[in-house]
């Protein structure tokens, strides 16, 4: 019998507010987190605006000793920050360095899309080439390896089951938590710190400004910039940040007496092959309703029971292709079409963070029985008029809500959607 997994602790480090309760009230109240950076200025850069946390160095000193900030990038402030930020709010304590206990049963994935280039760029990269290998320090490769944060949580918090990182580009954050949940269902682990972090750099930034997939033409209003299911969106908005959830076994939560926010229901992971239009930066539009159906059915739900949809949607002009996407998924119509909206219009494009910077604002929904508002899109996409009265606008009071379908359709044609429902007692 498949075990079921709930959601026990959360913590948050997002451009909008850092902490649960900050981030609720962001939420809520349509606070964005955008701003001008001015160093993308000074590098020429067509977007000079971005989702950066702010005050985390001041936050880390109370968080964490000299020696583990000297081999702290950004990419693990924020995610170390926000892991033991869910483990407490999880209940647990948490331990001593001098402390020899291991939690077996606990463990960790959490992923990044390009987090430690910072360290690359600004460290490894100019000492190596000016023949200064000897002034690199001890503590490079744990900074730049792709499960460096990961290993830094797993020795803050003494987690002795599996502990890994992920990448799968834009659907990290939201894949980590399926793969969590997975091994809780399946038996291997009791409990799971499960999401993404991703750097602030823009060493990071810079190849999509290349690209031309960045927002650029609003870089004198920074909080009017991400602009997803909009006619006017002129490109996604570089984020960055951290988020963890701590899953759990809903024998070992009760056993406990813990504190249950949600139930993650169910999930799906796939990729489009890059056929049918899939591509490098493009899904396949067979794929991503492939995979809202699997999440769906493996949640074991109806598509009608889905009240709200945090979609991916970036404000590139694959948005409309999504909510196509989702209308035939969910063999909807215009008034059957559940609540849609975009996280990124207030934080941007966390990247390997995103789906579960979003994935915490899903839960932070459900326990409180709200919709955030989508920032910026009062000239919804002509494609999408139809359905334009499921897009909250400012804060939507939903009493009633149980069940909310997370997104994430990331670069190299790979998707991931989770299910999650309130939790009732």
């Amino acid at each position: 019998m498949t075990r079921r997994v709930v959601i026990t602790g959360l913590g948050v480090v997002a451009p909008n507010a850092v902490g649960l309760g900050a981030y609720e009230m962001a939420l809520r109240s349509g606070t964005s987190g955008i701003r001008r950076v001015p160093l993308l200025d000074e590098l020429n850069f067509a977007c000079r605006v971005a989702g950066v946390p702010q005050g985390v160095d001041e936050l880390a000193e109370r968080y964490f000793d000299e020696d583990e900030l000297l081999a702290m990038n950004s990419s693990h402030r924020f995610g170390c920050i926000a892991a033991v930020d869910a483990w407490e709010d999880a209940g647990f304590e948490r331990p001593s360095h001098d402390d020899d206990h291991v939690h077996w049963d606990a463990g960790a994935v959490i992923g990044t899309g390009i987090g430690g280039i910072d360290t690359i760029g600004e460290r490894i990269v100019p000492l190596v080439d000016g023949g200064r290998v000897r002034r690199l320090g001890s503590t490079m490769v744990e900074q730049v390896m792709g499960s460096g944060v990961s290993a830094r949580v797993s020795g803050l918090l003494a987690l002795g089951n599996q502990v890994t990182a992920n990448s799968s580009a834009c659907s990290t954050g939201t894949e980590a938590i399926i793969e969590g949940a997975a091994r809780i269902r399946g038996g291997l682990a009791e409990r799971m710190l499960c999401g993404g972090t991703e750097g602030a750099s823009h060493y990071i930034w810079a190849g999509f400004d290349s690209m031309r997939v960045l927002c650029r033409t609003h870089n004198d209003e920074p909080e009017k910039a991400s602009r997803p299911l909009s006619a006017s969106a002129g490109g996604f908005v570089p984020g960055s940040g951290a988020a963890i959830l701590h899953l759990e076994s809903l024998e070992s939560a009760e056993e406990r007496g813990a504190r249950i926010y949600a139930e993650v229901l169910g999930g799906a992971l796939n990729c489009g092959g890059h056929r049918s239009g899939g591509s490098m930066t493009a899904p396949n539009p067979v794929s991503v309703r492939r995979c809202i159906r699997q999440a769906i059915a493996d949640a074991r739900i109806e598509p009608g029971e889905v009240d709200l949809i945090n979609g991916h949607l970036t404000a590139t002009g694959a948005d409309p292709n999504e909510v196509a996407a989702w209308v035939d998924a969910l063999e909807a119509t215009p008034e059957t079409f559940p609540v849609i909206h975009s996280t990124k219009s207030m934080i941007g494009h966390g990247l390997g963070a995103a789906g579960a910077l979003e994935s915490v604002a899903c839960i932070l929904m459900l326990r409180g029985g709200f919709a955030h508002p989508s920032l910026n899109c009062e000239d919804v996409h002509p494609e999408i008029e139809a359905y334009a009265g499921s897009i909250p606008h400012e804060v939507r009071e939903m009493p009633g809500l149980r069940t909310i379908i997370k997104s994430g359709f990331g670069f190299g044609d790979v998707n991931a959607c989770v299910i999650f429902r309130r939790w009732a007692g």
